[in-house]
């Protein structure tokens, strides 16, 4: 299993100028996005690594899966708030209009968070 995208943020420090990552000794990435369009991502094939946050984007849906004791639970992510509405935003702008709208909303949107 490798995830489309994974992401260091606590443990960035842990990994940084590394060219590779050993999974036995490295820390899991603090986050892991799949972006199922052709294949099924099952949630529990991240139980092994503990990866802590797992995006999986489906079905035009973004699921967000925190890793708590043993499993995955359906939850807001940790690391981005509103996340989910922000991708659910962009969706909607990209079915209606063109990807470039897209861009513009986001630049817009993340210029007005600052």
């Amino acid at each position: 299993m490798e995830p489309d995208y994974c992401f260091y943020i606590e443990n960035c420090r842990a990994v940084v100028g590394k060219k590779r990552i050993n999974w036995e000794s490295d820390p899991p990435p603090d986050l892991a996005i799949e972006i199922d369009v052709t294949s099924y991502t099952d949630i529990n094939d991240y139980l092994p690594y503990r990866v802590p946050e797992v995006w999986i984007l489906k079905s035009n849906r973004l699921l967000i899966y925190r890793l708590l004791l043993e499993s995955y639970v359906l939850t807001e992510s940790s690391y981005f708030p509103n996340v989910r509405e922000i991708v659910q935003q962009c969706l909607k702008i990209a079915n209606e209009q063109t990807t470039s709208e897209v861009i513009s909303w986001l630049k817009n949107f993340l210029r007005g968070q600052q």
